[in-house]
Protein backbone atom coordinates (compact mmCIF):
# COMPACT_ATOMS: atom_id res chain seq x y z
CA UNK A 1 0.00 0.00 0.00
CA UNK A 2 1.01 3.53 -0.67
CA UNK A 3 2.94 6.08 1.79
CA UNK A 4 1.32 8.92 2.98
CA UNK A 5 -0.76 8.69 6.59
CA UNK A 6 1.72 7.15 9.69
CA UNK A 7 -0.23 4.83 11.95
CA UNK A 8 0.93 5.02 15.26
CA UNK A 9 0.69 2.92 18.50
CA UNK A 10 -2.89 4.13 19.61
CA UNK A 11 -4.19 3.11 16.05
CA UNK A 12 -5.15 6.41 14.93
CA UNK A 13 -3.32 7.90 11.91
CA UNK A 14 -2.09 11.07 10.25
CA UNK A 15 -5.20 12.59 8.57
CA UNK A 16 -5.44 13.68 4.62
CA UNK A 17 -6.25 17.50 4.64
CA UNK A 18 -9.96 18.30 4.64
CA UNK A 19 -13.26 17.74 6.65
CA UNK A 20 -16.22 15.91 6.02
CA UNK A 21 -18.77 17.95 3.83
CA UNK A 22 -22.21 18.70 3.50
CA UNK A 23 -21.81 16.69 -0.07
CA UNK A 24 -20.23 13.99 1.91
CA UNK A 25 -22.75 13.33 4.41
CA UNK A 26 -25.46 13.47 2.47
CA UNK A 27 -24.30 10.89 -0.17
CA UNK A 28 -23.31 8.53 2.42
CA UNK A 29 -26.60 9.23 4.48
CA UNK A 30 -28.61 8.58 0.63
CA UNK A 31 -26.38 5.17 0.47
CA UNK A 32 -27.04 4.18 4.08
CA UNK A 33 -30.78 3.54 3.07
CA UNK A 34 -29.94 0.43 1.67
CA UNK A 35 -29.99 -0.78 5.06
CA UNK A 36 -33.56 0.08 5.28
CA UNK A 37 -34.69 -3.34 3.04
CA UNK A 38 -32.41 -5.33 4.88
CA UNK A 39 -34.04 -4.11 8.45
CA UNK A 40 -37.19 -4.10 7.21
CA UNK A 41 -37.34 -7.60 6.17
CA UNK A 42 -35.91 -8.09 9.71
CA UNK A 43 -38.83 -6.95 11.80
CA UNK A 44 -41.25 -7.76 9.22
CA UNK A 45 -41.35 -11.59 8.99
CA UNK A 46 -41.97 -12.19 12.84
CA UNK A 47 -45.01 -10.22 12.80
CA UNK A 48 -46.37 -11.55 9.95
CA UNK A 49 -45.90 -15.34 11.04
CA UNK A 50 -47.13 -14.49 13.99
CA UNK A 51 -50.32 -12.71 12.62
CA UNK A 52 -53.31 -15.51 12.90
CA UNK A 53 -54.50 -14.64 9.15
CA UNK A 54 -51.26 -15.32 7.70
CA UNK A 55 -50.67 -18.91 9.63
CA UNK A 56 -54.09 -20.02 8.58
CA UNK A 57 -54.18 -19.10 4.62
CA UNK A 58 -50.37 -20.56 4.08
CA UNK A 59 -49.51 -22.47 7.31
CA UNK A 60 -52.75 -24.13 8.99
CA UNK A 61 -50.75 -26.62 10.55
CA UNK A 62 -49.17 -24.70 12.89
CA UNK A 63 -52.26 -22.32 13.35
CA UNK A 64 -53.89 -25.50 14.02
CA UNK A 65 -51.43 -26.33 16.58
CA UNK A 66 -51.25 -23.18 18.49
CA UNK A 67 -55.08 -22.83 18.65
CA UNK A 68 -56.34 -26.37 19.47
CA UNK A 69 -54.11 -28.17 21.86
CA UNK A 70 -54.40 -26.02 24.50
CA UNK A 71 -51.82 -28.35 26.63
CA UNK A 72 -49.25 -27.74 23.87
CA UNK A 73 -45.36 -27.44 25.40
CA UNK A 74 -44.98 -23.62 24.90
CA UNK A 75 -41.35 -24.00 23.64
CA UNK A 76 -42.38 -26.01 20.78
CA UNK A 77 -45.88 -23.94 19.71
CA UNK A 78 -44.59 -23.11 16.35
CA UNK A 79 -41.82 -25.74 15.61
CA UNK A 80 -42.32 -26.10 11.60
CA UNK A 81 -39.44 -26.53 9.09
CA UNK A 82 -42.11 -24.97 6.51
CA UNK A 83 -42.89 -21.71 8.32
CA UNK A 84 -38.83 -21.30 9.16
CA UNK A 85 -38.27 -21.83 5.18
CA UNK A 86 -40.42 -18.94 4.46
CA UNK A 87 -38.25 -16.68 6.75
CA UNK A 88 -34.85 -18.14 5.89
CA UNK A 89 -34.95 -18.70 1.96
CA UNK A 90 -34.27 -15.13 1.97
CA UNK A 91 -30.92 -15.27 3.17
CA UNK A 92 -30.10 -18.70 1.39
CA UNK A 93 -30.79 -16.43 -1.72
CA UNK A 94 -28.70 -13.31 -0.30
CA UNK A 95 -25.45 -15.86 0.14
CA UNK A 96 -25.56 -16.63 -3.41
CA UNK A 97 -26.62 -13.06 -4.55
CA UNK A 98 -23.69 -11.47 -2.68
CA UNK A 99 -21.27 -13.29 -5.08
CA UNK A 100 -22.61 -11.96 -8.31
CA UNK A 101 -22.50 -8.86 -6.57
CA UNK A 102 -18.76 -8.81 -6.09
CA UNK A 103 -18.33 -8.74 -9.85
CA UNK A 104 -20.59 -6.06 -10.46
CA UNK A 105 -19.43 -3.87 -7.74
CA UNK A 106 -15.77 -3.86 -9.09
CA UNK A 107 -16.51 -3.88 -12.76
CA UNK A 108 -19.67 -1.60 -12.79
CA UNK A 109 -19.29 0.61 -9.53
CA UNK A 110 -20.99 0.37 -5.98
CA UNK A 111 -23.75 2.29 -7.10
CA UNK A 112 -24.86 0.01 -10.03
CA UNK A 113 -25.02 -3.01 -7.22
CA UNK A 114 -27.21 -0.91 -5.22
CA UNK A 115 -29.80 0.03 -7.90
CA UNK A 116 -29.91 -3.29 -8.80
CA UNK A 117 -30.35 -4.61 -5.27
CA UNK A 118 -33.46 -1.96 -4.91
CA UNK A 119 -34.74 -2.87 -7.90
CA UNK A 120 -34.87 -7.23 -7.24
CA UNK A 121 -36.32 -6.00 -3.91
CA UNK A 122 -39.33 -4.26 -5.39
CA UNK A 123 -40.50 -7.05 -7.12
CA UNK A 124 -40.04 -9.39 -4.47
CA UNK A 125 -42.29 -7.10 -2.25
CA UNK A 126 -45.11 -7.13 -4.87
CA UNK A 127 -44.82 -10.61 -5.43
CA UNK A 128 -45.05 -11.14 -1.52
CA UNK A 129 -48.01 -8.91 -1.14
CA UNK A 130 -49.58 -10.85 -3.93
CA UNK A 131 -49.10 -14.13 -2.97
CA UNK A 132 -51.94 -16.07 -3.27
CA UNK A 133 -49.83 -19.45 -2.05
CA UNK A 134 -46.38 -20.67 -0.10
CA UNK A 135 -44.62 -21.56 -3.23
CA UNK A 136 -45.07 -17.56 -4.15
CA UNK A 137 -44.31 -16.30 -1.04
CA UNK A 138 -41.17 -18.18 -1.14
CA UNK A 139 -40.10 -16.84 -4.74
CA UNK A 140 -40.68 -13.21 -3.56
CA UNK A 141 -38.60 -14.18 -0.19
CA UNK A 142 -35.45 -15.18 -3.34
CA UNK A 143 -35.84 -12.01 -4.45
CA UNK A 144 -36.00 -9.96 -1.81
CA UNK A 145 -32.77 -12.24 -0.64
CA UNK A 146 -31.24 -11.02 -3.80
CA UNK A 147 -31.42 -7.51 -3.31
CA UNK A 148 -30.51 -7.79 0.13
CA UNK A 149 -27.54 -9.42 -1.22
CA UNK A 150 -26.78 -6.77 -3.70
CA UNK A 151 -27.09 -3.84 -1.04
CA UNK A 152 -25.26 -5.65 1.68
CA UNK A 153 -22.27 -6.36 -0.18
CA UNK A 154 -22.02 -2.46 -1.87
CA UNK A 155 -23.15 -0.11 0.85
CA UNK A 156 -20.84 -0.83 3.99
CA UNK A 157 -17.57 -0.77 0.82
CA UNK A 158 -19.47 2.35 -0.55
CA UNK A 159 -19.74 4.30 2.98
CA UNK A 160 -15.86 3.65 3.81
CA UNK A 161 -14.59 4.43 0.83
CA UNK A 162 -16.63 8.28 0.47
CA UNK A 163 -15.77 9.05 4.65
CA UNK A 164 -12.44 10.98 6.29
CA UNK A 165 -10.59 8.47 7.68
CA UNK A 166 -10.98 9.91 11.03
CA UNK A 167 -15.09 9.91 10.83
CA UNK A 168 -15.30 6.49 8.71
CA UNK A 169 -17.02 4.45 11.87
CA UNK A 170 -19.33 7.19 12.58
CA UNK A 171 -20.54 7.38 8.82
CA UNK A 172 -20.36 3.79 8.00
CA UNK A 173 -22.91 2.78 11.13
CA UNK A 174 -25.24 5.08 9.18
CA UNK A 175 -26.39 1.76 7.70
CA UNK A 176 -26.63 -0.23 10.62
CA UNK A 177 -28.84 2.68 11.93
CA UNK A 178 -30.50 2.13 8.81
CA UNK A 179 -31.42 -1.03 9.81
CA UNK A 180 -32.37 -0.74 13.07
CA UNK A 181 -35.04 1.91 11.63
CA UNK A 182 -35.80 -0.58 8.85
CA UNK A 183 -36.66 -2.91 11.84
CA UNK A 184 -38.41 -0.62 14.04
CA UNK A 185 -40.84 0.69 11.17
CA UNK A 186 -41.72 -2.80 10.73
CA UNK A 187 -42.63 -3.77 13.83
CA UNK A 188 -45.04 -0.37 14.10
CA UNK A 189 -46.12 -1.68 10.54
CA UNK A 190 -47.50 -5.12 12.22
CA UNK A 191 -48.79 -3.83 15.40
CA UNK A 192 -51.01 -1.71 12.98
CA UNK A 193 -51.73 -4.03 10.39
CA UNK A 194 -52.58 -7.04 12.86
CA UNK A 195 -55.56 -5.07 13.99
CA UNK A 196 -56.77 -4.54 10.46
CA UNK A 197 -60.19 -6.42 10.24
CA UNK A 198 -60.40 -9.30 6.93
CA UNK A 199 -57.12 -10.91 7.99
CA UNK A 200 -55.37 -9.37 4.99
CA UNK A 201 -52.98 -6.99 7.12
CA UNK A 202 -50.45 -9.13 6.49
CA UNK A 203 -50.51 -8.28 2.72
CA UNK A 204 -49.74 -4.82 3.84
CA UNK A 205 -47.19 -5.60 5.72
CA UNK A 206 -45.21 -7.41 3.09
CA UNK A 207 -46.45 -4.83 0.19
CA UNK A 208 -44.84 -1.84 2.16
CA UNK A 209 -41.42 -3.58 1.91
CA UNK A 210 -41.60 -1.70 -1.58
CA UNK A 211 -40.85 1.69 0.33
CA UNK A 212 -37.15 1.34 1.50
CA UNK A 213 -36.69 -0.78 -1.95
CA UNK A 214 -38.15 2.93 -3.68
CA UNK A 215 -35.94 5.05 -1.54
CA UNK A 216 -32.57 3.20 -2.28
CA UNK A 217 -33.49 2.51 -5.72
CA UNK A 218 -33.88 6.03 -6.58
CA UNK A 219 -31.78 7.66 -4.26
CA UNK A 220 -28.40 5.20 -5.69
CA UNK A 221 -29.06 6.93 -9.40
CA UNK A 222 -28.06 10.17 -7.64
CA UNK A 223 -25.42 9.06 -6.10
CA UNK A 224 -21.83 9.63 -6.91
CA UNK A 225 -18.71 7.26 -7.64
CA UNK A 226 -16.27 6.71 -4.86
CA UNK A 227 -12.91 7.77 -5.85
CA UNK A 228 -11.33 4.12 -5.12
CA UNK A 229 -13.72 3.04 -7.72
CA UNK A 230 -13.08 5.23 -10.64
CA UNK A 231 -9.59 4.49 -10.27
CA UNK A 232 -10.08 1.25 -9.89
CA UNK A 233 -11.64 1.42 -13.52
CA UNK A 234 -9.93 3.90 -14.92
CA UNK A 235 -10.94 7.61 -14.69
CA UNK A 236 -8.02 9.42 -12.89
CA UNK A 237 -9.51 12.66 -13.51
CA UNK A 238 -12.93 12.03 -12.62
CA UNK A 239 -11.55 10.17 -9.22
CA UNK A 240 -9.42 13.30 -8.83
CA UNK A 241 -12.45 15.64 -8.66
CA UNK A 242 -14.44 13.74 -6.58
CA UNK A 243 -11.52 13.29 -3.99
CA UNK A 244 -11.67 17.12 -3.87
CA UNK A 245 -15.20 17.64 -4.06
CA UNK A 246 -15.41 15.16 -1.21
CA UNK A 247 -12.55 16.54 0.96
CA UNK A 248 -13.96 19.96 0.42
CA UNK A 249 -10.05 21.04 -0.30
CA UNK A 250 -7.64 20.77 -3.27
CA UNK A 251 -5.12 19.50 -0.80
CA UNK A 252 -5.60 15.93 -1.69
CA UNK A 253 -2.23 14.59 -3.80
CA UNK A 254 -1.23 12.24 -0.67
CA UNK A 255 -4.58 10.83 -0.69
CA UNK A 256 -4.80 10.49 -4.19
CA UNK A 257 -1.40 9.32 -4.16
CA UNK A 258 -1.95 6.14 -1.99
CA UNK A 259 -5.23 5.50 -3.68
CA UNK A 260 -3.55 5.45 -7.59
CA UNK A 261 -0.46 3.36 -5.84
CA UNK A 262 -3.57 1.03 -4.48
CA UNK A 263 -5.02 0.78 -7.65
CA UNK A 264 -1.88 0.30 -9.26
CA UNK A 265 -1.18 -2.95 -6.79
CA UNK A 266 -4.51 -3.92 -7.47
CA UNK A 267 -4.13 -4.12 -11.40
CA UNK A 268 -1.59 -6.66 -10.46
CA UNK A 269 -4.04 -9.36 -9.23
CA UNK A 270 -6.18 -10.94 -11.76
CA UNK A 271 -8.11 -13.43 -9.30
CA UNK A 272 -9.18 -11.64 -6.45
CA UNK A 273 -10.45 -15.01 -5.31
CA UNK A 274 -8.03 -17.10 -5.97
CA UNK A 275 -5.54 -14.28 -4.53
CA UNK A 276 -7.61 -13.99 -0.72
CA UNK A 277 -6.13 -16.78 -0.06
CA UNK A 278 -2.47 -16.04 0.67
CA UNK A 279 -0.64 -16.08 3.36
CA UNK A 280 -0.50 -12.17 3.43
CA UNK A 281 -4.28 -11.33 3.32
CA UNK A 282 -4.88 -14.24 6.12
CA UNK A 283 -6.17 -11.57 8.77
CA UNK A 284 -8.10 -10.05 6.28
CA UNK A 285 -9.71 -13.20 5.61
CA UNK A 286 -9.98 -14.19 8.94
CA UNK A 287 -11.91 -11.29 10.06
CA UNK A 288 -14.45 -11.64 7.34
CA UNK A 289 -15.39 -14.99 8.28
CA UNK A 290 -15.36 -15.15 11.91
CA UNK A 291 -16.36 -11.37 12.48
CA UNK A 292 -19.59 -11.75 10.15
CA UNK A 293 -20.50 -15.74 11.75
CA UNK A 294 -19.81 -14.03 15.52
CA UNK A 295 -22.41 -11.49 14.76
CA UNK A 296 -24.67 -14.26 14.02
CA UNK A 297 -24.30 -16.40 17.05
CA UNK A 298 -24.50 -13.38 19.24
CA UNK A 299 -28.28 -14.80 18.94
CA UNK A 300 -29.78 -11.34 18.09
CA UNK A 301 -32.02 -12.64 15.22
CA UNK A 302 -33.29 -15.02 17.59
CA UNK A 303 -35.18 -11.67 19.04
CA UNK A 304 -35.23 -9.65 15.95
CA UNK A 305 -37.32 -11.61 13.68
CA UNK A 306 -38.86 -14.19 15.71
CA UNK A 307 -39.38 -11.53 18.43
CA UNK A 308 -42.99 -11.47 18.11
CA UNK A 309 -43.45 -15.38 17.84
CA UNK A 310 -40.98 -15.72 20.79
CA UNK A 311 -42.94 -13.46 23.35
CA UNK A 312 -46.20 -15.06 22.42
CA UNK A 313 -44.60 -18.43 23.16
CA UNK A 314 -43.41 -16.73 26.47
CA UNK A 315 -47.40 -16.27 27.22
CA UNK A 316 -47.62 -12.84 25.99
CA UNK A 317 -50.77 -11.93 23.83
CA UNK A 318 -50.87 -11.40 20.63
CA UNK A 319 -50.92 -7.74 20.82
CA UNK A 320 -48.66 -7.42 24.13
CA UNK A 321 -46.18 -9.67 21.82
CA UNK A 322 -45.91 -7.13 18.63
CA UNK A 323 -45.57 -4.40 21.20
CA UNK A 324 -43.18 -5.60 23.26
CA UNK A 325 -41.47 -6.02 19.60
CA UNK A 326 -41.60 -2.57 19.37
CA UNK A 327 -39.67 -1.66 22.40
CA UNK A 328 -37.01 -3.80 21.43
CA UNK A 329 -36.78 -2.17 17.85
CA UNK A 330 -36.88 1.61 20.02
CA UNK A 331 -33.88 0.69 22.07
CA UNK A 332 -31.87 -1.01 19.04
CA UNK A 333 -32.09 2.31 17.15
CA UNK A 334 -31.64 4.79 20.43
CA UNK A 335 -28.66 2.27 20.86
CA UNK A 336 -27.03 2.70 17.70
CA UNK A 337 -26.21 6.07 18.44
CA UNK A 338 -24.55 5.41 21.00
CA UNK A 339 -22.34 3.64 18.61
CA UNK A 340 -22.48 6.69 15.81
CA UNK A 341 -20.80 8.94 18.97
CA UNK A 342 -18.24 6.98 19.88
CA UNK A 343 -16.68 4.57 17.68
CA UNK A 344 -14.24 6.91 16.75
CA UNK A 345 -13.70 8.55 19.97
CA UNK A 346 -13.25 4.90 22.45
CA UNK A 347 -12.76 2.67 18.65
CA UNK A 348 -13.97 -0.56 17.75
CA UNK A 349 -12.31 -3.08 19.86
CA UNK A 350 -13.39 -0.92 23.86
CA UNK A 351 -17.32 -0.88 21.89
CA UNK A 352 -16.99 -4.79 20.93
CA UNK A 353 -15.49 -6.22 24.36
CA UNK A 354 -18.14 -3.64 26.39
CA UNK A 355 -20.89 -4.78 24.55
CA UNK A 356 -20.12 -8.55 24.76
CA UNK A 357 -19.97 -8.51 28.71
CA UNK A 358 -23.13 -6.83 28.91
CA UNK A 359 -24.37 -9.29 26.32
CA UNK A 360 -23.55 -12.58 28.08
CA UNK A 361 -24.66 -11.35 31.92
CA UNK A 362 -28.36 -10.78 29.93
CA UNK A 363 -28.45 -14.19 28.30
CA UNK A 364 -27.72 -15.92 31.60
CA UNK A 365 -30.48 -14.10 33.26
CA UNK A 366 -33.18 -14.62 30.63
CA UNK A 367 -32.15 -17.91 30.31
CA UNK A 368 -32.68 -18.53 34.06
CA UNK A 369 -36.01 -16.60 34.36
CA UNK A 370 -37.36 -18.57 31.55
CA UNK A 371 -35.92 -21.48 33.34
CA UNK A 372 -37.84 -20.73 36.58
CA UNK A 373 -41.56 -20.60 35.29
CA UNK A 374 -41.32 -22.99 32.19
CA UNK A 375 -38.61 -25.86 33.50
CA UNK A 376 -37.78 -28.17 30.94
CA UNK A 377 -41.74 -29.25 30.53
CA UNK A 378 -42.67 -25.78 28.83
CA UNK A 379 -45.89 -25.56 30.73
CA UNK A 380 -45.96 -22.27 33.00
CA UNK A 381 -47.30 -18.41 32.98
CA UNK A 382 -45.48 -15.33 33.06
CA UNK A 383 -47.35 -13.03 35.16
CA UNK A 384 -47.40 -9.23 33.89
CA UNK A 385 -44.41 -8.23 36.50
CA UNK A 386 -42.57 -11.40 35.27
CA UNK A 387 -42.86 -10.71 31.64
CA UNK A 388 -41.65 -6.98 32.10
CA UNK A 389 -38.44 -8.43 33.50
CA UNK A 390 -37.90 -10.36 30.68
CA UNK A 391 -38.52 -7.81 28.42
CA UNK A 392 -36.11 -5.31 30.22
CA UNK A 393 -33.16 -8.09 30.36
CA UNK A 394 -33.54 -8.45 26.91
CA UNK A 395 -33.60 -5.03 26.16
CA UNK A 396 -30.49 -4.08 27.35
CA UNK A 397 -28.70 -7.14 25.44
CA UNK A 398 -30.39 -5.52 22.56
CA UNK A 399 -28.89 -2.57 23.89
CA UNK A 400 -25.37 -3.80 24.05
CA UNK A 401 -25.19 -5.72 20.71
CA UNK A 402 -26.35 -2.42 19.13
CA UNK A 403 -23.73 -0.31 20.21
CA UNK A 404 -21.05 -3.39 19.65
CA UNK A 405 -21.64 -6.32 17.09
CA UNK A 406 -24.48 -4.81 15.61
CA UNK A 407 -22.45 -1.71 13.43
CA UNK A 408 -19.05 -3.33 14.29
CA UNK A 409 -20.08 -6.52 12.34
CA UNK A 410 -20.20 -4.39 9.25
CA UNK A 411 -17.77 -1.63 9.36
CA UNK A 412 -14.84 -3.58 10.77
CA UNK A 413 -15.05 -6.11 7.52
CA UNK A 414 -15.56 -3.17 5.11
CA UNK A 415 -12.79 -1.00 6.22
CA UNK A 416 -9.78 -3.83 6.22
CA UNK A 417 -9.64 -4.99 2.54
CA UNK A 418 -6.81 -4.01 0.44
CA UNK A 419 -8.29 -2.50 -2.69
CA UNK A 420 -7.16 -5.26 -4.58
CA UNK A 421 -9.68 -7.97 -3.08
CA UNK A 422 -11.88 -5.56 -1.08
CA UNK A 423 -15.01 -6.33 -3.14
CA UNK A 424 -14.00 -10.64 -3.04
CA UNK A 425 -13.86 -10.11 0.42
CA UNK A 426 -16.22 -7.92 0.93
CA UNK A 427 -18.69 -10.60 -0.67
CA UNK A 428 -17.46 -12.96 1.51
CA UNK A 429 -18.62 -10.98 4.92
CA UNK A 430 -21.77 -10.77 3.23
CA UNK A 431 -21.78 -14.44 2.08
CA UNK A 432 -20.94 -16.13 5.46
CA UNK A 433 -23.26 -13.42 7.50
CA UNK A 434 -26.19 -15.01 5.50
CA UNK A 435 -24.80 -18.38 5.44
CA UNK A 436 -25.46 -18.07 9.16
CA UNK A 437 -28.62 -16.08 9.32
CA UNK A 438 -29.85 -18.80 7.58
CA UNK A 439 -28.49 -21.16 9.42
CA UNK A 440 -29.92 -19.67 12.75
CA UNK A 441 -33.48 -18.74 11.11
CA UNK A 442 -34.23 -22.70 9.59
CA UNK A 443 -33.01 -23.74 13.31
CA UNK A 444 -34.11 -21.40 15.76
CA UNK A 445 -37.88 -22.68 16.67
CA UNK A 446 -36.50 -26.47 16.40
CA UNK A 447 -33.53 -25.30 18.51
CA UNK A 448 -36.26 -23.30 20.85
CA UNK A 449 -38.05 -26.89 21.20
CA UNK A 450 -35.35 -28.76 21.97
CA UNK A 451 -32.71 -27.01 24.14
CA UNK A 452 -35.73 -24.75 25.29
CA UNK A 453 -34.49 -22.47 28.07
CA UNK A 454 -30.95 -23.42 27.52
CA UNK A 455 -30.83 -21.96 23.82
CA UNK A 456 -30.31 -18.30 26.01
CA UNK A 457 -26.91 -20.35 27.22
CA UNK A 458 -26.07 -21.80 23.91
CA UNK A 459 -26.06 -18.11 22.50
CA UNK A 460 -24.10 -16.76 25.91
CA UNK A 461 -21.33 -19.33 24.93
CA UNK A 462 -20.53 -18.02 21.95
CA UNK A 463 -20.74 -15.03 23.20
CA UNK A 464 -17.86 -15.62 25.05
CA UNK A 465 -15.96 -16.89 23.04
CA UNK A 466 -16.01 -14.28 20.66
CA UNK A 467 -15.21 -11.51 23.35
CA UNK A 468 -12.05 -12.90 24.01
CA UNK A 469 -11.09 -13.82 19.77
CA UNK A 470 -11.86 -9.60 20.05
CA UNK A 471 -9.21 -9.30 23.25
CA UNK A 472 -6.55 -11.01 21.93
CA UNK A 473 -6.96 -10.83 17.61
CA UNK A 474 -9.02 -7.80 16.93
CA UNK A 475 -6.89 -4.87 16.82
CA UNK A 476 -7.77 -0.90 16.32
CA UNK A 477 -8.66 0.46 13.48
CA UNK A 478 -10.31 3.54 14.13
CA UNK A 479 -8.43 6.81 12.24
CA UNK A 480 -6.59 4.32 10.13
CA UNK A 481 -6.74 5.68 6.29
CA UNK A 482 -8.42 2.85 4.49
CA UNK A 483 -5.62 2.20 2.22
CA UNK A 484 -2.93 1.96 4.53
CA UNK A 485 -4.50 -0.85 7.20
CA UNK A 486 -1.53 -3.52 5.83
CA UNK A 487 0.23 -1.55 8.88
CA UNK A 488 -2.04 -2.39 11.44
CA UNK A 489 -1.74 -6.08 10.85
CA UNK A 490 1.88 -6.03 9.82
CA UNK A 491 2.49 -4.66 13.57
CA UNK A 492 -0.05 -6.91 15.37
CA UNK A 493 1.61 -9.50 17.86
CA UNK A 494 -0.34 -12.61 15.93
CA UNK A 495 -1.07 -11.51 12.29
CA UNK A 496 2.01 -9.57 11.82
CA UNK A 497 3.72 -13.12 10.89
CA UNK A 498 1.73 -13.94 8.09
CA UNK A 499 2.96 -10.29 6.17
CA UNK A 500 6.41 -10.03 4.98
CA UNK A 501 8.15 -6.90 4.08
CA UNK A 502 7.86 -7.53 0.41
CA UNK A 503 4.00 -7.36 0.95
CA UNK A 504 4.08 -3.76 1.56
CA UNK A 505 4.46 -0.82 -0.56
CA UNK A 506 7.68 1.30 -0.20
CA UNK A 507 5.78 4.35 0.47
CA UNK A 508 4.48 2.25 3.83
CA UNK A 509 7.74 0.49 4.78
CA UNK A 510 9.61 3.76 5.23
CA UNK A 511 6.56 4.93 6.91
CA UNK A 512 7.14 1.85 9.24
CA UNK A 513 10.75 2.49 9.46
CA UNK A 514 10.55 6.13 10.39
CA UNK A 515 7.85 5.25 12.99
CA UNK A 516 10.50 3.12 14.53
CA UNK A 517 13.20 5.78 14.32
CA UNK A 518 10.75 8.42 16.19
CA UNK A 519 10.09 6.36 19.10
CA UNK A 520 7.34 3.73 18.22
CA UNK A 521 6.22 1.22 16.03
CA UNK A 522 4.26 3.29 13.31
CA UNK A 523 2.41 0.15 13.14
CA UNK A 524 1.59 -1.12 16.03
CA UNK A 525 -2.20 -2.52 17.23
CA UNK A 526 -3.23 -2.11 21.10
CA UNK A 527 -4.42 -5.46 22.55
Amino acid sequence: MAGGAIVNARGDGKEYPGNMTLFVFLTCLVAATGGLIFGYDIGISGGVTSMDSFLRKFFPAVFRKEKQDTSTNQYCKFDSQLLTTFTSSLYLAALIASFLASTVTRVFGRKWSMFGGGVTFLVGAALNGAAKNVAMLIVGRILLGIGVGFANQSVPVYLSEMAPAKLRGMLNIGFQLMITIGILAANLINYGTAKIKGGWGWRVSLALAAVPAGIITLGSLFLPDTPNSLIERGHDEKARSMLCKIRGTDDILDEYADLKAASDESKTVRHPWRNIVQSRYRPQLTMAILIPFFQQVTGINVIMFYAPVLFKTLGFGNDASLMSAVITGLVNVFATFVSIFTVDKLGRRKLFLQGGVQMIVCQVIVGTLIAIKFGTSGEGHLSHTYAGAVVAFICIYVAGFAWSWGPLGWLVPSEIFPLEIRSAGQSITVSVNMLFTFVIAQAFLALLCRLKFGLFYFFGGWVVLMTIFVAFFVPETKGVPIEEMVLVWKGHWFWGRFIADEDIHVGSKLELTNGKKGGGAAAVATV
